[in-house]
């Protein structure tokens, strides 16, 4: 077979296949697989359902400054004003949207088994101060805990009924205060009731935390909960549903 024949034919296959990805991109379900502007209006609808006051903040937000400009460039005579308020307009729009979404985000999610990733998502990502263990023990009523670790030392997060999990808590911190002497083991239960940590401010609240751990420590300290992870026996992770944002993280901060 001649070489342009077969350059023809590999060309042919290649533009079908990029024409297969498309549609299936096209009709797939999943936010993951579609374009940022389609992912931004299904992040926006979702928002809208969950948030009553999004579509109305959203509105005053881009059409106050937006009018106001119009308004300043018919008295100036100068575009340079409804230009300015144009840009005005679509920051605070995307600001409130970003907060907003955010916030419905978390809302939709919280009670659900495994929704304390959602915050764990928002701790710092660069370097390998932090890290993030989900479940590393559970109990048959589907009561979760989870660790960090970082500069703050050890945070344990507990999922579930508080009575329990405050008793799985306090086993928990046992445990990991053995690992190493004078170790700082803080505790959270993920909940809206008094002594209890929101889901949306988790990260925050858990950032805020005092350091005591050196960062020429933590790797040591890793190791050691690595030894104490290893003797621990299968977790029977909780059957309910998990949260999975991945498509409504990726319109907000782009693919």
């Amino acid at each position: 077979m001649p070489k342009s024949q077969r350059a023809k034919e590999l060309a042919a296959q290649q533009k079908a296949a990029k024409q297969a990805a498309k549609i299936r991109r096209r009709e797939s379900t999943d936010p993951s697989d579609w374009g940022r502007w389609r992912q931004m209006v299904y992040v926006f609808k979702l928002t809208a359902r969950e948030d009553r006051k999004f579509v109305p903040l959203s509105l005053v937000a881009f059409l106050v400054p937006l009018i106001g400009g119009v308004v300043a460039a018919i008295l100036t005579v100068s575009w340079f004003w409804g230009t300015l308020g144009l840009l005005i307009g679509l920051t605070l729009f995307l600001t409130v949207f970003t907060v907003r979404a955010r916030r419905a985000n978390f809302r939709r999610y919280a009670g659900q088994a495994g929704a304390a990733e959602l915050a764990f998502r928002e701790l710092p990502q660069r370097g390998k101060n932090w890290q993030v263990s989900l479940a590393i023990t559970a109990n048959r009523h589907q009561d979760v805990l989870h660790r960090v670790v970082g500069p703050p030392g050890v945070i344990l997060v507990g999922e579930g009924q508080a009575g329990r999990v405050r008793q799985m808590l306090e086993a928990e911190a046992k445990k990991h205060q053995s690992v190493r002497q004078g170790l700082a083991v803080t505790c959270f239960v993920v909940g809206d009731a008094p002594n209890q940590v929101a889901l949306d401010k988790l990260a925050k609240t858990i950032k805020k935390l005092p350091k005591t751990v050196e960062k020429s420590d933590l790797k040591d300290l890793k190791s050691r909960l690595q030894a104490l992870d290893n003797a621990r026996p299968r977790v029977p992770l909780p059957r309910g549903p998990m949260p999975n944002p991945k498509g409504a993280r990726q319109a907000l901060r782009g693919r």
